[in-house]
């Protein structure tokens, strides 16, 4: 019978492209991951995998192994399911990944909680600006901050994420506090360098009219936590998300301008991987971090 480790090697080498990526997601050496595939392959007697020093391919044979591998792999997970302790409890590894500004303000103490409330799951938390590639690398959900262009993935709105302008009560005290957007041009400004475009803060009106208020600033920042401690160390407004200042406004380290006028907003999305199974543990993690958000 085969072995189910080398198995789940064997798809994790295939969708993550090389020896070594496999090897890293699953905390290995290659050389034991190479070990597990090539035992497959002599239980099977054919060549899953043609590779040389720089390049891997799947053979034909491997692409269809592959498909089945996978097929059967989610079907030992809903067996898994059911079969598991008092059918209620959930188990198993989580590897999650999500921006890096949500993630240090709520998703990491959300996770923690959850490992608390499911000792029996393990949980691994990746915080990056970047959009993994859930299949490549090897990760059962991602939380991302953005409008999702179509794609094959699973996606559920959990949040909104949204956005205020403010600065230190030092700095409105010696510049002025702006009452309207276009004064904004008035002042200095911390750019954002994640903002796209960087130069423009959009603000709504109460009629729904959309202003784009052109900003100067002397200094630009890609990094949320960095930018907020800019502004309070006086360098200027800021236009950043309400989860990375939220603390500091109500503390008055920080204060809010331009309250009257709606702010840029983004939503908050749970993604997974397009699969007909999706294992209990990913639905309870996304249910626990939806919740989270809306308190």
């Amino acid at each position: 019978m085969t072995d189910l480790t080398n198995l789940k090697t064997f798809v994790a080498v295939a969708t993550a492209g090389s020896f070594a990526k496999a090897a890293a997601r699953l905390n290995l050496s290659p050389a034991m991951v190479g070990r597990r595939v090539q035992a497959l392959e002599t239980d099977y007697g054919v060549k899953l995998i043609e590779r040389t020093t720089r390049t891997q391919r799947l053979t034909e044979i491997g692409r269809r192994f592959l498909e089945r591998a996978s097929r059967v792999i989610d079907e030992l997970e809903q067996l898994n399911d059911i079969t598991g302790p008092d059918n209620h409890g959930i188990s198993g590894h989580l590897r999650i990944s999500g921006p890096t500004t949500l993630g240090v303000k709520r998703l990491a103490s959300s996770i923690a909680r959850f490992a608390n409330q499911h000792p029996a799951v393990s949980l691994e938390l990746n915080l990056t600006d970047r959009n993994v590639d859930l299949i490549a690398e090897g990760y059962d959900l991602a939380i991302r901050v953005a409008h999702l262009r179509p794609s094959s993935l699973i996606a559920r709105k959990i949040g909104t994420y949204r956005f205020v302008c403010c600065a230190s009560p030092r700095y409105l005290g010696k510049n002025g506090t702006p009452t309207h957007p276009e004064q904004l041009q008035e002042h200095r400004c911390i750019l954002s360098l994640n903002l796209v475009p960087r130069d423009q803060w959009h603000f709504e009106d109460q009629s729904g009219r959309v202003l784009a208020a052109k900003i100067n600033s002397n200094i630009g920042i890609d990094n949320g936590e960095a930018m907020r401690v800019a502004a309070i160390e006086d360098a200027g407004l800021v236009y950043a998300p309400l989860v990375l200042v939220e603390e500091d406004i109500a503390a008055g380290r920080l204060t809010e301008v331009l309250a009257d006028w709606e702010k840029y907003s983004l939503p908050i999305h749970a993604v997974h991987p397009s699969r007909q199974f999706v294992p209990r543990r990913v639905k309870a993690a996304i249910g626990w971090i939806a919740g989270d958000l809306r308190r």
